[in-house]
């Protein structure tokens, strides 16, 4: 009984220490317990993300207006083309912080965590601008109904105007997880969270004087929470309390190093776009089946990135581990390092599918009850989460290829796997031969298995460990 409490004592000081943000030495910690460091807050960080994916539609969909949802449905999958920018340029400078932390450089860290956030704000002046102008096109380029436009596209409107907060809270968030320095990112987070939580209902239903403003108040509730959760990274990194920090001495803007930026993001920009326009052409399959199949798809879409985003936590750490060791000149403790995860990570997806595979209609009608919809999303849930323990595992790998800055690898694997496979077979499978949206999932399944048994045979090369940032 002793030794049980004495292990329960152990692992609750372990995960105070994790959230509490303690500096450590990740090249020199036992391997299991610099990936639980890591990997807590990273994971936490994680699921507050996918929070955000989830509390938007919950509450849209308590509107019962299925145009409102589809909005969210389109504005998101266009979106995901602004999130894989800002993530790629984040696994970009998470690789090269990561290395330069390896490698006992702060400054060096510094300064290219700067010169990251300048080419942030670059591609978010961009998203805003078009987004701005061409709102309504882009919504009916996506196959939208007129009617979703004219009752809900202000959706749209504020998250492509406002998309500076989501861009600038992914990629300083990756800046604080090269460094080892997670716990930062994730109270970032729960407190850009917590606001949209608060908020989202105030301004979706209304109260007090704030008025009701239907889905339109759901991007306005989002956009002020993550720009309060940026503050809050900005007052860390003009502090002294972080080992990246914004001064005098690094605020020039150095070509060189933005260069080194985007040739290691390039390649993670990529996989991330490749992936994401992918989805676009799946959406747009998806709406030959009407508005009730897009929303059904949506919730279904929320709940996925909900589960694997506390996964992608655990493949961050990974990553941060990679980076970090091949700076110290420890390649093999690198490798070991994805192993593990990807390991503890199946373990988690695999559960994960199970719940999905018996709960999936419960599930989804926590969001809509409509009977085309909850169809659609309990088909979706079951269909996609057969794979998800070959993507927790790819996940992992492909993330350490990230990490280690062998950017392109998992870019060819996207372009091969994406489309080359998988939205030929979508289309084929739900429009030539007929399968309707179960061809789009197992387009999807299949797809995402493929490419993790790729991954993964790729890995074991180990020609990553050569790569030099």
């Amino acid at each position: 009984m002793e030794s049980v409490f004495s292990r329960i004592t152990s692992v609750f000081q372990l995960f105070k220490e994790a959230v509490g943000g303690v500096e450590q030495d990740y090249t020199r910690l036992s391997l299991n317990r610099a990936i639980f460091l890591l990997a807590i807050p990273m994971v936490v960080e994680m699921g507050m993300e996918s929070i955000f994916a989830v509390v938007d539609i919950f509450f849209v969909s308590k509107l019962n207006d299925s145009n409102a949802v589809a909005a969210v449905g389109y504005t998101e999958s266009v979106l995901s083309i602004l999130y894989s920018l800002a993530m790629g340029l984040g696994m970009g400078a998470t690789a090269i912080v990561a290395r330069r932390v390896g490698e006992r450089d702060p400054e060096g860290a510094s300064i290219a965590a700067v010169q990251a956030i300048y080419l942030a704000l670059g591609v978010a002046f961009c998203i805003s601008t078009v987004g701005i102008f061409y709102y309504k096109d882009i919504l009916l380029l996506m196959g939208a109904s007129q009617e979703v436009v004219n009752t809900s596209s202000s959706y749209a409107l504020w998250m492509f105007a406002g998309n500076y907060t989501v861009t600038l809270l992914f990629l300083i968030n990756a800046v604080f997880r090269g460094a080892g320095n997670a716990a930062i990112a994730m109270k970032a987070l729960l407190l850009a969270n917590g606001l949209n939580i608060l908020l989202d209902p105030i301004f979706i239903f209304g109260f007090g004087f704030i008025p009701a403003m239907g889905v339109e108040g759901a991007a306005i509730a989002t956009n002020i929470g993550r720009g309060v959760g940026v503050l809050f990274q900005l007052y860390y990194l003009l502090g002294s309390k972080s080992i990246i920090q914004i001064n005098w001495n690094n605020l020039a803007v150095r070509a060189n190093i933005i260069l080194n930026v985007i040739k290691v993001s390039g390649g993670s920009i990529l996989q991330f776009i490749i992936g994401s326009a992918s989805w676009i052409f799946l959406m747009r399959v998806m709406s030959t089946f009407g508005d009730n199949a897009v929303a059904g798809y949506t919730i279904a879409i929320r709940v996925f990135i909900f589960t694997l985003l506390p996964s992608w936590g655990l493949a961050n750490a990974a990553a941060t581990l990679v980076g970090q060791n091949l700076g110290a000149k420890h390649p093999e403790r690198a490798e070991a390092a994805v192993w593990r995860s990807a390991y503890y990570n199946a373990y988690f997806m695999g559960f994960v599918m199970i719940m999905f595979l018996l709960f999936a209609p419960y599930i989804i009608s926590i969001f809509s009850t409509q009977p085309d919809v909850l169809q659609y999303g309990t088909q979706a849930l079951r269909y996609v989460s057969l794979g998800y323990i070959f993507y927790g595992y790819g996940m992992v790998v492909a993330q350490g290829l990230n990490g280690a800055g062998d950017t392109y690898t998992p870019t060819i694997l996207n372009v091969f796997g994406f489309w080359v496979f998988q939205i030929p077979f979508a289309y084929l499978a739900a429009i030539h031969f007929e399968l309707g949206a179960k061809g789009v999932f197992l387009a999807i399944v299949l797809a995402e298995t493929l490419m993790a048994i790729a991954a993964i045979i790729i890995f074991r090369r180990g020609k990553w460990k050569e790569v030099k940032i």
